[in-house]
């Protein structure tokens, strides 16, 4: 990628919304070439899109937005997956693809999961509670989920902090343009996690246990790992990994944010508890950290009257959708006392996100530790905050408290 189109890519990333507002007032669709795509940002045809998997298929949903060079892809060679997985598939494949993941995260398994959960937000909140101040983000928000899924997945607690970083430096590698030896690091640290995920795969396949390593391992096997099931298993378990881990930090570190830049918001919310799970909604809805997933044309299609060929990419903006003024009020306040809105914060459809209700619980959680605790906490000024520039997992870079 230029530098120019770069820049404007880092722009419209670091805030997208008022890119939205310009798309929904236009007629018909707005074609964005920093995204490479048409920009579908009102909710009715957002909603429209995600009806329609057939014509608008899921084939392209995690294009990279930028090329990793060739030493780096070498070093991506040596390690597994690269396969087709449940956000990147369509039709029959991705509903088997899919069904094991749904039944790992049915409500009967997060609720399951619960007990462990509060144990780990209120052992990570003991160790800062004392100290004054603390990064948000490495000291709590990316080690949460992490422990959570990993204990979903089977994983060992020793495993967990190596998968967890693999998964930031993969989602670096392919949306952040870095140096040429930054990338080969990254790659490194990709196939490091690839390789214990794929020591699962194998352990799992010669002694199945109760977690969903094993359900998905059997779900690409019929009975011999091949080298090419070992591919499978890896790639399905880096994406569901990386899904549950990333996108609930970027949650947590944008709800905290702005509840704590609304202050009358956060100060009714430790008044009030009963408004945590409004809180969670209104957080997810008002700067949603899934901003979007492109989508690819099957066929020749009309949306909001504008006429794509087959073969076209548009970018479907959830965060566009919540914040459309026609489905709701007063779209651009935060507002955890507005009446809960069905939004778009976790899709829709076939492909609406699987782990949803555990993003929400664990977000709960931890409003329920922070506002308990530490009532005091504050955005520290001698920190300004500077959100991450993606559209996939929107979130501070770091977050600095003080109480």
């Amino acid at each position: 990628m230029d530098r120019e189109r770069h820049d404007v890519l880092d722009e419209l990333q670091r805030d997208p919304y008022p890119h939205y507002d310009r798309a929904r007032r236009a007629e018909g669709l707005t074609r964005v070439p920093e995204l490479d795509a048409w920009l579908v940002a009102r909710d009715a045809d957002v909603r429209e899109v995600l009806r329609r998997p057939d014509d608008f298929s899921s084939a392209n949903s995690l294009r990279p937005d930028v090329l990793p060079s060739p030493a780096a892809l070498a070093v991506l060679g040596g390690g597994f997956g690269g396969r087709p997985v449940v956000v990147t598939t369509d039709g029959d494949r991705h509903q088997r693809l899919r069904a094991p993941i749904v039944r790992a995260l049915s409500p009967a398994r997060v609720a399951a999961v619960l007990p462990y959960a509060a144990e780990r937000a209120a052992a990570l909140v003991d160790t800062f509670a004392e100290d004054g101040r603390v990064e948000l983000m490495s000291a709590y928000a990316r080690r949460l989920p992490g422990d959570v899924i990993g204990r979903i997945v089977g994983l060992d607690p020793v495993d967990v902090p190596a998968v967890v970083h693999g998964g930031h430096r993969a989602e670096e590698l392919l949306f952040r343009p870095l140096e040429e030896g930054e990338q080969i690091a990254a790659a490194e640290d990709v196939v490091a996690m690839q390789r214990v995920l794929d020591r699962y795969v194998r352990e799992r396949h010669a002694d199945p246990r109760e977690d969903l390593a094993t359900e998905v391992v059997a779900s690409v096997t019929d009975g011999e790992l091949t080298l090419e099931h070992r591919h499978e298993a890896v790639s399905h378990l880096q994406n569901l990994l990386i899904a549950g881990h990333l996108t609930t930090t970027a949650l947590i570190g944008t709800t905290v944010l702005h509840l704590l830049r609304h202050r009358r918001q956060w100060e009714l919310l430790c008044a009030e508890p009963e408004r945590i799970p409004a809180a969670v909604e209104e957080a997810a809805r008002y700067d949603s950290v899934l901003q979007g997933f492109r989508r690819l044309t099957t066929c020749p299609v009309t949306l909001a009257g504008t006429e794509l060929p087959a073969g076209e990419a548009v970018f479907v903006a959830f965060g566009g959708a919540n914040r459309d003024p026609d489905r709701h009020a007063r779209p651009d306040e935060f507002d955890i006392t507005r009446s809960p809105e069905r939004h778009l914060a976790f899709g829709f459809g076939v492909h609406g996100c699987p782990g949803a209700q555990l993003a929400r619980e664990q977000l709960r959680l931890t409003l329920t530790e922070l506002t308990r605790r530490l009532p005091g906490l504050r955005l520290a000024a001698d920190h300004p905050v500077s959100m991450r520039p993606t559209m996939i997992h929107r979130s501070p870079h770091r977050l600095h408290l003080t109480w």
